[in-house]
C-alpha cells in the first residue's frame, strides 16, 4: 500500500508575503521567526556567536526583509528562510569585521585603559551617530544604511529607491551624507563648549 505524501506547498512569492504582512504582520513574523530563527542560530553559533547576537542578527534580517516585501523592492529566488538566512550570514559577517576592527586587545594597554577610565567617568551615554540617522527621513537613511551598512552597489540602490540614474543616487548619497556630518558635528561642537 502507498504511502501518503503531501504535496510540497507552494513557493511563497514576494507579492504574496508581502499582502500577507500587510493583512497581519505580527502572525506572518511570528511564523517566520518560528521557521528560520533555528537555522540563523545555529550559524552565528559556529561561529563563535551567543544567542543574543543571533537573535539582535535575525531581528536585523527580518527588518531588511519587512522593509524590502512591504516597499516592494523584494525578489525571492529561493524561500523565505533561506533567504533570511543569507541575509543573517552577511549581516554577522559584516559584525565580526567590525569587532575584530575594535578589538580591544589590538589597543596598547595605556589607550585601553585610558578608555575604560574614560568610559567610567563619562556621565552622558555614548555618542551614536545612528541616532542622527534616525533624524535624516526615511529616504536618507535607507541611502546610507543601504551603501554604508549593507554594501549595496548604487546601481541596486538607484532602482531599489526609484532614482532615474546612478548618477542621481550618487548625488543624493553624498547630500544625505553632508546633513549627518553637519548633525554630527554641531551635536559634537555642543556636547564639547560645554565641558
Amino acid at each position: 500500500m502507498p504511502t501518503f505524501q503531501p504535496r510540497p506547498a507552494a513557493p511563497i512569492t514576494a507579492d504574496s508575503l508581502r499582502h500577507a504582512l500587510l493583512a497581519n504582520r505580527t502572525q506572518v513574523l511570528t511564523e517566520l521567526y518560528r521557521q528560520s530563527f533555528p537555522p540563523v542560530r545555529r550559524h552565528i553559533g559556529r561561529r563563535g556567536g551567543s544567542a543574543q547576537d543571533a537573535q539582535d542578527v535575525f531581528q536585523d534580517a527580518l527588518l531588511v526583509l519587512y522593509e524590502q516585501a512591504t516597499g516592494g523592492t523584494l525578489v525571492l529566488t529561493a524561500s523565505v528562510s533561506t533567504y533570511l538566512l543569507g541575509i543573517s550570514r552577511n549581516l554577522w559577517h559584516h559584525e565580526v569585521r567590525r569587532r575584530a576592527r575594535l578589538a580591544p586587545d589590538t589597543l596598547s594597554d595605556d589607550v585601553a585603559a585610558g578608555l575604560a577610565d574614560e568610559a567610567e567617568d563619562s556621565a552622558e551615554p555614548a555618542f551614536a551617530v545612528r541616532d542622527y540617522v534616525e533624524q535624516l527621513g526615511e529616504k536618507c537613511k535607507n541611502v546610507l544604511l543601504s551603501f554604508y551598512y549593507f554594501q549595496q552597489p548604487l546601481t541596486q540602490i538607484a532602482e531599489r529607491q526609484g532614482y532615474g540614474s546612478v548618477r542621481s543616487a550618487t548625488v543624493q548619497k553624498f547630500k544625505c551624507l553632508e546633513r549627518l556630518r553637519h548633525a554630527v558635528r554641531g551635536a559634537f561642537q555642543v556636547a564639547t563648549s560645554e565641558q
